[in-house]
């Protein structure tokens, strides 16, 4: 049993209670009709109006709405803190959310005996296949139906979803002097940093020479490729359906929206924003927004 004291210690609160022993049995929306006396939820400051019409429970909000609101509001317990949905966040991720049982390997898993790894470390689903020359760092969560392809680096607390290829050929060919089309080998590999985390039904090629490379905590959505070469930098944001093609470099805190398409070869900076659908074709500068098709500079009025 979770209760109300446990919440506020955990996130180094100054909240008060008059019941600190309260129960706390669900995490729920405050626009929820089922928000009660043992519900914990989260409020923004723009909504901060909707806390009067709850008729119990706990709430993380800002300091500002603390202080505003503690003394109107008796029926309800109001934990400070600094950012409320991050705080929030952490709250699920401590009490409510499935935790992988790290130690566990699926039967059904085919592991090569080259590959590298603590089998206490790591949590392996069903008909996961592991090829040759494969380094798995420490938990490490990867779901049912994954291919991880020779020689694939996967750093500490990175998880990795179902039915997803990691480290497959890319798609290259040159003609021949027959004026047909040979694929070109690709001899590299594709390394994930830590925390990296990948959703389900993803595609990431091995590089032709080097590696295709996600760097520490990079995030990517489910229905995602990126193709062979592409370096991605930390604490990118890589969304559902996106298309990454060849050599692209992405740089640092980028968020690529769903369904964007980037050409070959780019470069999007630091700190870019590529908007929904866009089709990128040529570089973006680091700081900059763009959309569309082609996306071009957004300019906001």
């Amino acid at each position: 049993m979770i209760v109300l004291s446990q919440v506020i210690e955990l996130l180094n609160s100054s909240g008060s209670s008059s019941d600190p022993n309260q129960e706390i049995a669900h995490v729920r929306s405050i626009t929820d009709a089922d928000f009660d006396e043992k519900s914990l939820g989260w409020c923004s400051d723009k909504n901060a109006e909707l806390l009067a019409t709850l008729p119990g429970g706990a709430v993380i909000v800002s300091s500002a709405v603390y202080n505003e609101f503690q003394s109107q509001l008796n029926q309800i317990n109001l934990i400070p803190v600094e950012k409320p949905r991050s705080a929030f966040l952490k709250v699920l991720r401590e009490f409510f959310a499935e935790k992988p049982p790290y130690g566990f390997i699926h039967p059904s898993a085919i592991i090569d005996p080259s590959v590298s790894f603590h089998q206490n470390s790591v949590n392996i689903a069903a008909n996961v296949v592991i090829e040759k020359s494969c380094v798995l760092g420490n938990q490490v969560s990867i779901g049912a139906n994954t291919v991880i392809k020779s020689g694939t680096i996967i750093g500490d607390n990175c998880q990795i979803g179902s039915n997803n290829t990691i480290g497959g050929v890319g798609f290259g060919y040159e003609l021949n002097d027959e004026n047909e089309y040979e694929l070109m080998p690709h001899i590299g590999n594709v390394v994930l940093k830590d925390h990296v985390e990948i959703g389900n039904n993803v595609c990431i090629d091995r590089a032709v020479m080097g590696s295709t490379l996600l760097e520490e905590n990079v995030k990517v959505d489910n229905l995602v490729h990126i193709a062979h070469g592409v370096k991605i930098g930390k604490n990118s944001l890589i969304i559902a359906n996106a298309m990454i093609a060849g050599s692209v470099e992405i740089g640092e805190n980028v968020w690529i929206s769903p369904s964007a398409s980037i050409r070959q070869k780019l470069s999007i900076e630091d700190n870019a924003l590529v908007g929904l659908g866009s089709v990128v074709v040529k570089n973006v500068s680091a700081n900059s927004v763009v959309a569309g098709n082609p996306a071009k500079p957004f300019e906001k009025k």
